[in-house]
């Protein structure tokens, strides 16, 4: 290792300034017009980590077996029906990114949509896709290399023929076909930046740029709007009404577009008002003060999940010609269970649930009565699920730690396996999943997912790795990943924290852990750490941290607070100078979450969160890995490029800082197999290398 070139060094100049009398000094201010400067430092040091990452010992063996593994499963996800077709997101073994799949109802499957031949630099990936009800249309959103700023492709579903495209800034999923199967409201960014968003009217053939905006800031007055809000339009496939979702906050992506919904205001009109936008009757249902968090809709029946005076979520029912949630019927009342969404099927209505972290579903009839569970085939998750527009069906996809995703049907009364998704050839019969609870230093049980060889010796000698991110109500649910097998072969441990700030337990658990209550955050993490030590999993020169996006606010936070815990701490595209965030495109709608610095409190909660001002000049930190992706829209590259730069100058260990750059790269979603497999390969290699000591 001794042959590679020493990193470049950022340029110190400090700017300071006051807060709501805080003094706050940021030496790498600059980075954030990420000029010529920026982008030379940055070039440095990516060369810097890929030279460092090349030469690590395990790198090699690990990138090999990875690349093995994950290629022995077709992944199916994405799923949507729609007529007699069934639809899915399909990655083949040797496929770059998913194409588009059709089933038939003879059972025969086609490729509908390759994003691979859409021409541009880089790759293509499909975001997320709504059929039209009737199958015959597909409006299809895709990005270059993973960007989420989607253009809308619309495929013919009989064909394949590609009818029409609407250019770049749609980012969600809140699409809606109308019943002509031949027009659909859908939401996008002006073109320039992400505030004032709307929703417009396309009619099949005609220029997008003539859309009717049917729901903005402005345009109607019963709708009221900041410039930070984001209007979505939801027509559902039945009835007669249709519903205006106003985001005041971050949303989760697709495919939930009903549900995991956070600091939100619904509205309800008949959809004759489409004929009218600025006139339309629009009726409030629920403020934020309501906590709706996930919705469904019969015929003529707005059903509500909602945190309101039941802190783990129960289901309420009310007509949608009179939405008056003081009058509303329960359906499913509140109990121990986190309710998370509910799906009509049917005479029926499904609920999801989750009891500590694990999936569980109950059916309720409409006209009433006691809701029953309904077995699951795993103590494990489902990772997502779809109905029939028309039918008493659904589709869900069900997996586990060392479960591989299984696609059920639901007919009403039972779950019966499809057989579409194949079973995986990656044998983990020899690798054991458990939870354990952490206690916190305030006493509160934490969940802890400890997955590892069955025949693991807890003598404190296994390199570890604890991952967590702990914010946005966000739900660590079980994940299926044959790479990690290769993690396993190696006596490797990987736990996972279910951090307050997260969904583990619904509201509450999420409520625990934001704002001013983000230290628990961080602590929990920390606690979990110690616990996996205590009891003989790990110890802290073989223990490593990890987190993605939100999840550098656990990481960065315990790797500042106690660096003495970790041999190494790995950093994807995280959010670490919280003080700055609202300052960037994204950083506005994470206010509700994390605070603001307009505000005395928000400055102190956002303080308690940023790790990038807590460092201090010689301290021995562990080995350090970020990530960035230089077309990131969510968090920008100057994040954990100001952590690296800084830790770099501060730290006393002489263990490595590496920044890591991705040059097409974005914030995860739409990466190839090629860029996973490779980044997976990294970041286990670094911390193994860390962890031995050589």
């Amino acid at each position: 290792m001794s042959d590679i070139t020493e990193p470049s060094i950022a340029r110190v100049d400090v700017v300071r300034e006051t807060l709501h009398g805080v003094t706050l000094e940021d030496p790498y201010r600059w980075m954030e017009t990420e000029g010529e400067e920026f982008h030379h430092w940055l070039d440095g040091q990516a060369r810097h980590a890929r030279e460092h990452l090349d030469a690590l010992p395990h790198r090699s063996g690990l990138l090999t077996r990875i690349r093995e593994l994950g290629s022995a499963l077709t992944r199916y996800f994405g799923l949507a029906m729609a007529a007699d077709r069934v639809f899915a997101l399909v990655r083949e073994p040797d496929a770059r990114v998913p194409v588009l799949t059709v089933t038939e109802a003879d059972g025969a499957s086609r490729v509908l949509f390759d994003p691979g031949t859409v021409p541009g630099d880089g790759h293509h990936a499909i975001d997320w896709y709504v059929p039209s009800p009737d199958g015959r249309h597909v409006a299809c959103a895709v990005s270059a290399s993973g960007s989420e700023d989607s253009s809308i492709h619309v495929i013919d579903a009989d064909s394949g023929a590609l009818r029409e495209t609407i250019p770049p800034t749609t980012r969600f999923a809140f699409l809606s076909w109308l019943e002509d199967g031949r027009s659909f409201v859908y939401h996008r960014y002006a073109e320039q930046h992400l505030l004032d968003s709307r929703s417009f009217l396309h009619r099949l053939g005609a220029d997008p740029a003539q859309d009717a905006v049917v729901l903005a800031r402005g345009l109607n007055p019963h709708v009221e709007l900041t410039p930070r809000d984001r209007p979505f339009l939801v027509v559902p496939p039945h009835g007669e009404w249709m519903l205006a979702i106003v985001s005041h906050g971050a949303l989760s992506p697709w495919p939930w577009t009903g549900e995991q919904l956070s600091d939100c205001t619904l509205y309800v009109a008949p959809r004759t008002g489409l004929a009218d936008p600025a006139a339309c009757p629009w009726r409030l249902v629920a403020g934020v003060a309501d906590g709706v968090t996930a919705f469904a809709t019969s015929h003529d029946t707005l059903y509500l999940v909602t945190h309101r005076d039941a802190p783990r979520s129960r289901v309420l029912a009310v007509p949608l010609a009179a939405p008056d949630l003081s009058r509303a019927r329960v359906i499913v009342p509140a109990g121990e269970r986190a309710v998370e969404s509910v799906r009509v099927v049917g005479d029926r209505l499904l609920v999801r649930e989750l009891d500590g972290g694990v999936s569980r579903m109950r059916h309720v009839p409409l006209s009433g009565g006691e809701p029953a569970d309904l077995p699951m085939p795993v103590d494990g998750a489902i990772l997502e699920w779809t109905t029939h527009s028309t039918r008493p069906e659904a589709l869900l996809l069900v997996a586990g730690w060392t479960d591989a995703p299984r696609l059920y049907r639901y007919d009403g009364h039972f779950l019966q396996d499809t057989g579409l998704a194949p079973r995986s050839p990656v044998d983990f019969g020899d690798v054991h999943a458990r939870t354990l609870y952490a206690p916190a230093q305030d006493g509160t049980p934490i969940p802890l997912t400890v997955i590892h060889h069955k025949d693991l010796e807890l003598d404190g000698d296994n390199p570890a790795v604890l991952t967590g991110y702990g914010s946005h109500g966000f739900i660590d649910l079980p994940e299926f990943r044959p790479e990690m097998l290769a993690w396993y072969e190696r006596g490797g441990v990987y736990a996972v924290a279910h951090l307050r700030g997260g969904g583990t337990y619904g509201r509450e658990w999420h409520e625990a852990g934001r704002g001013e209550r983000k230290e628990a955050t961080i602590t929990d993490f920390i606690d979990c750490a110690e616990h996996l030590i205590a009891l003989g999993y790990t110890r802290p020169g073989r223990l490593a941290g990890e987190g993605v996006s939100s999840g550098g606010i656990p990481t960065g936070g315990a790797l500042v607070r106690r660096p003495d815990l970790w041999a190494a701490m790995a950093m994807h595209v995280p959010t670490v100078n919280t003080t700055r965030n609202e300052f960037t495109d994204s950083g506005p709608v994470n206010v509700p979450e994390f605070g603001s610095v307009t505000t005395e409190e928000g400055l102190r909660a956002l303080l308690i969160i940023d790790a990038y001002l807590r460092v201090r000049d010689g301290v021995p930190y562990p080995a350090v890995l970020l990530t960035t992706g230089l077309r990131d829209a969510r968090v920008p590259p100057w994040q954990p490029a100001k952590l690296a730069a800084r830790l770099q100058a501060a730290t006393a260990s002489g263990r490595p800082v590496l920044m890591r750059v991705e040059e097409r790269g974005w914030h995860g979603a739409g990466s190839t197999s090629d860029q996973e497999q490779a980044l997976l390969a990294d970041v286990l290699a670094f911390i193994l290398h860390a962890s031995d000591g050589s």
